[in-house]
């Protein structure tokens, strides 16, 4: 069995990620700022029924080169799956920018220093779909335009991660080189294996507990983070993946779609009604987040993942039922706050 890293070893994705090759026997590394979440992340998998006597953690921070060699030297493979992901708008596009540029040079660097096989970048399909070009399917040959005035932080931030990703692997010399695959999910939802629950289920969460009055008029692909985990282990080995990238998506919806199929599932505080763009626009006069949210309005971008299914043998499960899973799990949290 091979040695791996997954960076980021306490987020959403890096932690099924884990939990899976854990499954399939390897030895398994993993990432955190700090070593204090050890026995909370232990728990989680071994609830999850994985043994963790191949599992250790190291230090390390997307900011700071220090840890990253120690991490990974030794290792067949690195999955680096950390990256910045805050709600709303940060005070300076940098701050999201700054450090996942600078994460994927360190990680990268020591992968070639330590002549890893092949690393796994988990990007997005936010550096494929704000082309701004009036484009509603796309695929892997597209780019986010990080020029153009209505990127926003995070699209620019995995935009450009992704490109460092791409050059450092591009300018190596000689005949060993280290291999890269990336993984472009869209959304993801799905189960988490803490109690942390990621952005993007926490969006969920307030539509199921009425904090979304009316569905603004969104379009988007989603993908359960179990299909995304499967996606970067099957990368990672798998000949025809190195030097490509991989759109993994289940379906596209528009928002109040989703919202309806909560609703109707008995999750009676989703709501059915769409907001009209004219009142979504006024929200974003005062609310930051929700100007950038407006300039996605109306916009289709449909995202198939056909190249991830010929050449992966990737396959996504039902999205309704992720949707479900995900909701179910999240009113139990809520019920155990209140109990």
């Amino acid at each position: 069995m091979a040695q791996i890293l997954v960076t980021g070893a306490s987020g959403f994705i890096a932690l099924h990620c884990i939990e899976q090759l854990l499954g399939q026997g390897h030895e398994v590394r993993g990432t955190v700022r700090s070593l204090s979440r050890e026995a909370e992340l232990k728990q989680a998998l071994t609830k999850a029924g994985r043994d963790t006597k191949n599992f250790s953690l190291f230090e390390a921070d997307l900011t700071k080169p220090e840890g990253w060699d120690e991490a990974v030297k030794g290792c067949d493979y690195v999955l680096h799956v950390a990256s910045p992901f805050i709600l709303g708008v940060p005070k300076h596009e940098d701050d999201l920018i700054k450090p996942a540029v600078s994460g994927v040079e360190y990680v990268i660097s020591a992968a070639i220093k330590h002549k890893v096989s092949r690393v796994v970048v988990t990007s997005s399909g936010a550096s494929i779909t704000d082309t701004h070009d009036g484009k509603t399917h796309f695929t892997e040959d597209d780019w986010t335009d990080v020029n153009h005035p209505k990127t926003t932080a995070y699209y620019k931030s995995k935009t450009l991660a992704e490109m460092k990703a791409w050059e450092l692997i591009n300018a190596q010399t000689g005949k060993a080189k280290t291999e890269l695959s990336v993984i472009n999910p869209t959304v993801v939802l799905g189960p988490t294996l803490t109690e942390d629950i990621g952005t993007s289920n926490d969006f969920i969460r307030q539509i199921i507990v009425g904090k979304v009055p009316a569905a603004a008029n969104l379009h988007f692909g989603f993908v359960d983070v179990r299909d995304v985990a499967s996606a970067h282990i099957e990368a990672m080995t798998n000949k025809k993946a190195a030097g490509e990238r991989f759109i993994v998506s289940a379906n596209e919806l528009w928002l109040i779609e989703l919202c309806t199929i909560l609703n109707q599932a008995g999750y009676k505080k989703s709501p059915t009604r769409k907001m009209p763009n004219w009142l979504v626009k006024l929200f974003g006069l005062l609310d930051a987040p929700t100007k950038q949210i407006s300039q996605l309005l109306d916009a289709e971008r449909y995202t198939p993942a056909d190249k991830a299914k010929a050449v992966l043998g990737w396959q996504a499960r039902d999205l309704n039922d992720s949707i479900l899973e995900t909701a179910a799990q999240l009113q139990a949290f809520e019920t155990a706050k209140k109990a």
